[in-house]
């Protein structure tokens, strides 16, 4: 498993700590950045770290800024992402398993470092559930993408 990782300037601390976490448990990281606190763009990121998904570089996706709701607007306009902006680790486990999220949104300024963790974890470990009916609702979602008609 292969981790591509983004974040704005109000999330670089929470971005590092994760990266530090999944290295610990030996799970591979991409540091997409930003790489200070200085005032950054949240969609140069996602958009540095979807098009790893994307091309099969990195199994996910993290992206982190303040609130999480800009990196996962910028994501879910990239073609192929299924970005999920999660608060608690019930969202975390459903979007996997139900959605098949490829990126995960955190808002550094709205979950501890504690819960991020634990969300992260979920998320990570939690595998998409290969039901017809879940399989079903995605690919109409991602039908979306193209304005082609969900019926």
């Amino acid at each position: 498993m292969i981790i591509a990782l983004g974040s704005d300037h109000g999330a670089f601390e929470l971005k590092n700590i994760i990266i530090e976490h999944l290295q610990q448990k030996g799970i591979k990281t991409i540091d997409c950045g930003t790489n200070s606190v200085d005032s950054c763009d949240y969609s140069d990121y996602a958009q540095k770290v979807c098009a790893l998904v994307n091309n099969g570089e990195a199994t996910l996706g993290i992206l982190v800024c303040g609130t999480g709701i800009g990196m996962s607007m910028a994501a879910n306009k990239i073609a192929g992402i299924r970005c999920a902006l999660c608060g608690d680790v019930f969202s975390a486990k459903a979007t996997r398993s139900h959605n098949d999220a490829n990126v995960l949104a955190l808002g550094a300024r709205v979950v501890g470092v504690g819960l991020a963790l634990e969300i992260v974890d979920a998320y990570l470990g939690t595998p998409f559930s290969g039901e017809q009916r879940h399989a079903r609702r995605i690919e109409k979602v991602m039908k979306l993408e193209t304005n082609k008609s969900l019926q």
